[in-house]
């Protein structure tokens, strides 16, 4: 049976910030603390302006999760979903799991009018790279820079 996708509910912040965690150490060898991931998972769900969460749950336990930010384009006269958080459980992956969460973020993207989606990845992180390719995401030819402010 495949996955069901559906938007994340406060009762699921533990299970995502565990994700969270993982996704860091996995494709970036960062290790999140959970005093800070936890709290800010929970504001995540706590506001939809702020944030989007979507999981993929199979029988009854969730297997994946996604993230959707907005930014505002003056370019393009509306908003693009920055796809963010991405992750399968190992079990999962290379079930479609993605796939569905993607699909389904594209469709509540286009139907609350959307100009488009786009994803920032590692540029070690070729599996997802390949993904994200075959789901028809392209690279748009940016680099990411930017510059923290916790600890200064």
């Amino acid at each position: 049976m495949p996955a069901v996708i559906r938007p994340a509910v406060p009762g699921d912040a533990a299970v995502i910030a565990d994700y969270n965690i993982r996704l860091a150490r996995e494709t970036e060898g960062v290790t999140l603390d959970p005093a800070v991931i936890g709290p800010g998972v929970e504001a995540a769900l706590a506001d939809p302006a702020r944030s989007l969460y979507f999981v993929a749950e199979d029988a009854g336990r969730v297997v994946g999760q996604t993230m959707v930010t907005y930014e505002w384009s003056d370019w393009r006269n509306g908003w693009i979903w920055w796809i963010q958080s991405v992750y399968v459980a190992g079990a999962a992956r290379g079930t479609g799991v993605f796939r569905a969460l993607h699909a389904r973020v594209e469709k509540e993207a286009r139907a609350a009018g959307a100009v488009g989606l786009r994803l920032y990845v590692h540029d070690s992180n070729a599996r997802a790279q390949d993904v994200y390719d075959r789901l028809g995401m392209a690279d748009a030819g940016y680099r990411v820079r930017e510059r923290m402010f916790a600890g200064e």
